[in-house]
């Protein structure tokens, strides 16, 4: 089984060797490492060259945005399975994708998803919030669950039978199109009871009160795409879901 990962980055210079080394470290042999870069202007792609033996295949020019550089690497990619880890974000060891694959190939699922830390920007060491994903059962999108998008590995059949991340949407085209693959078509998933992503705080969609409104605007609208109706309490859900994070932090 190859695995694809896909880093996107953009004047990453700060965050981004962290990533990269974190994929080069992988014990796994067949995995092809992506990186899309949309023209940074700081040493983003200097610290990428220092890494390039590491590296399978590197882009670096303007995009659209987060979601269309990630449908750029999902279009370069040529593994059995597409995982994405953005440029903030290392995977917790070595052993990471061995373990993914092992899964995959035990359950025969279509996707996988696991558990998530975030952790001080400066202080990776740090834990801030723990998210621990849980077990997946149908109808679970409707009580305001999702995975966290930076440890979910799909099938590149699903993204050729599914479609890729949506440009309508700028900071919830990762909820939209797991929506989309897990809750709509019905993919099968298996969960890897184990943090395998750390993740920098300060996401895009939860800066700001003013972001956080937004992507709950979005949410609404990414149901709204697939011709979904979610339940009652399904947004507000969503994001209260969250809090339970910052409680359990022992990992």
């Amino acid at each position: 089984m190859k695995v694809s990962i896909i880093t996107i980055a953009w004047n990453s210079a700060e965050t981004i060797e962290d990533t990269i080394k974190s994929v080069i470290a992988q014990d796994y042999p067949d995995i092809e490492y992506i990186v899309v870069d949309g023209a940074s202007k700081d040493d983003t792609m200097k610290i990428v060259e220092r890494h390039r033996d590491g590296i399978t295949k590197v882009i670096s020019e303007p995009d659209k945005g987060i979601y269309d550089a990630m449908n750029k690497g999902v279009n370069l990619a040529t593994g059995d399975v597409i995982g994405i880890l953005n440029s903030d974000d290392f995977y917790a060891d070595e052993k990471v994708i061995s373990e993914v694959a092992a899964k995959l190939k035990e359950t025969g699922s279509d996707g996988l998803y696991a558990d998530l830390t975030y952790v001080n920007r400066d202080q990776t060491d740090k834990v801030i919030r723990y998210w621990k994903a849980g077990e997946y059962k149908p109808g679970l999108f409707r009580k305001g669950w999702m995975p966290p998008h930076p440890t979910f590995f799909v099938k590149k059949t699903c993204y050729d039978q599914f479609g890729i991340y949506s440009l309508e949407l700028r900071s919830a085209a990762d909820y939209e199109l797991m929506l989309r693959f897990i809750h709509k078509n019905e993919i099968s998933v298996t969960y890897l009871p184990r943090v395998i992503t750390r993740m920098r705080e300060g996401g895009e969609s939860n800066v700001t009160l003013k972001n956080r409104i937004r992507a709950n605007k979005e949410d609404r609208l990414a149901w709204k795409m697939n011709g979904l109706t979610p339940g009652a309490f399904t947004l507000i859900r969503k994001p209260l879901s969250k809090l339970s994070q910052f409680i359990k932090k022992g990992v």
